[in-house]
C-alpha cells in the first residue's frame, strides 16, 4: 500500500512539475520611437526581434503605455501633438491636442490626466484623457523636457533645460511650489519608489542630482569617470530605479555607457558598454531585463539586471529615443 501510494505521489509531483514548466511565460513587447524615421519599432521580448514598424508623425519622441495597457500614446513633436496607437492592431487611431513640440509626457496612476512638456512654448499641457481634450498649461522654466509624478501623484516634477531647474508643481493647484537649481541642462527625472529621493540627470553639467523631495534640496551629486573619455563626453539622460531602491542605470549619452550605481551609497559601480548616445531605457515588467536605446547607431541595448551586463543588440528606425514596456495585449 505504501509503495503504490508514494509511486502516485511521484507521478503526481512528475504531472505538476510539468505544468509549472510549461506555464508560458509572460509576454511583453516593446515600442521604441524613432525620431529620425519617423516610425515607432515594435520589438517582442521573448525572440528579440523586431516584429513591426509603425508609421507615426514627424520627430517622435516621449513614448508611453497608457496606464490600461490598450494603446500606446507618443509625442509626434514637429505635428505638436500625442499620437494614439491601439496595442491589439498596432494602428496609429486618434491623437491628442498638445502645444508646441511636446516631448517628454507622465500620467496619473489612473491613466485619466496627461501632463505633456512643451519644449517651445515653455509649458506643461494637462489633458482629459477620457474626453481628450487639453483642460490646462501650466508655465514652466525654458525649454521643458523631464517628467515624473510621484509615487502619490500629488507632486509633478518637470525639469527646464535651459533655466537649469527641476519644478515642483501641485498636481491639485496645477501651481509651482518649488524649484531646485541643479546642474546645466536637466533632461531627466525619476522618483524612488518609496519617494525618498528624486534623481534628475543634467546633461552638460555631466551629474545626477539627488534630491530630497520633502526638503526639496540637493542631498547628493552622482559624478562619473571613465578612463579614456573627456569628462564633457559624458552626459546623463535616461535613469531607471528598480522597485526595491538599490540599483540604478544611468544612461551617459555619448559616452555609450550605462552607468550601474547603487542607489543606497549613491556609488557608481560598473559602466557597460553599449551602443551610440545611449538616451532613453525601460525595464521588462518583472525588472530581468533593461532596455536602452541608442541613438547613433540605430539599436537598442538589452541588459541582463541581475548579471548586469549587455546580452543583446537589436536593429530598429534611424535615431531610436524613447522606449515603453508593458505586456503583450
Amino acid at each position: 500500500m505504501t509503495e503504490v501510494w508514494m509511486r502516485r505521489r511521484y507521478l503526481l509531483c512528475g504531472l505538476i512539475g510539468w505544468i509549472v514548466t510549461a506555464a508560458p511565460a509572460a509576454a511583453f513587447v516593446a515600442y521604441v520611437s524613432n525620431e529620425k524615421s519617423n516610425t515607432v519599432s515594435v520589438i517582442d521580448t521573448d525572440k528579440w526581434i523586431v516584429t513591426k514598424t509603425i508609421k507615426v508623425g514627424q520627430r517622435p519622441r516621449g513614448i508611453e503605455f497608457a496606464r490600461d495597457g490598450k494603446s500606446v500614446l507618443v509625442a509626434v513633436g514637429d505635428d505638436d501633438k500625442i499620437e494614439v496607437i491601439d496595442a491589439a492592431t498596432q494602428q496609429v487611431v486618434d491623437s491628442l491636442p498638445s502645444g508646441p513640440d511636446p516631448e517628454l509626457f507622465t500620467q496619473d496612476a489612473a491613466g485619466k490626466v496627461l501632463y505633456v512638456a512643451n519644449e517651445n512654448d515653455n509649458t506643461v499641457t494637462v489633458i482629459d484623457l477620457e474626453k481628450r481634450v487639453r483642460v490646462g498649461e501650466i508655465q514652466v522654466g525654458v525649454e521643458p523636457e523631464g517628467m515624473t509624478l510621484s509615487p502619490d501623484g500629488k507632486m509633478l516634477i518637470n525639469t527646464s533645460e535651459t533655466t537649469n531647474m527641476a519644478h515642483f508643481i501641485d498636481t491639485a493647484t496645477r501651481q509651482i511650489v518649488a524649484n531646485v537649481l541643479v546642474d546645466a541642462r536637466p533632461r531627466f527625472a525619476e522618483f524612488k519608489q518609496d519617494s525618498s529621493e528624486l534623481w534628475v540627470s543634467s546633461e552638460i553639467g555631466g551629474t545626477v542630482s539627488v534630491i530630497d523631495p520633502a526638503r526639496r534640496t540637493i542631498t547628493r551629486k552622482i559624478e562619473f569617470s571613465i578612463p579614456g573619455l573627456r569628462r564633457e563626453a559624458i552626459q546623463p539622460v535616461g535613469i531607471g530605479i528598480t522597485r526595491d531602491g538599490k540599483t540604478a542605470f544611468v544612461a551617459l549619452g555619448p559616452a555609450n555607457r550605462v552607468a550601474v550605481v547603487d542607489a543606497v551609497s549613491h556609488a557608481v559601480t560598473k559602466y557597460l558598454l553599449v551602443g551610440q548616445r545611449v538616451w532613453h531605457m525601460a525595464f521588462t515588467p518583472d525588472e530581468k531585463y533593461l532596455l536602452v536605446t541608442n541613438g547613433v547607431s540605430n539599436d537598442v541595448s538589452v541588459i541582463d539586471v541581475a548579471a548586469q551586463k549587455v546580452i543583446k543588440t537589436i536593429q530598429v528606425g534611424e535615431l531610436p529615443w524613447g522606449i515603453t514596456i508593458a505586456q503583450q495585449p
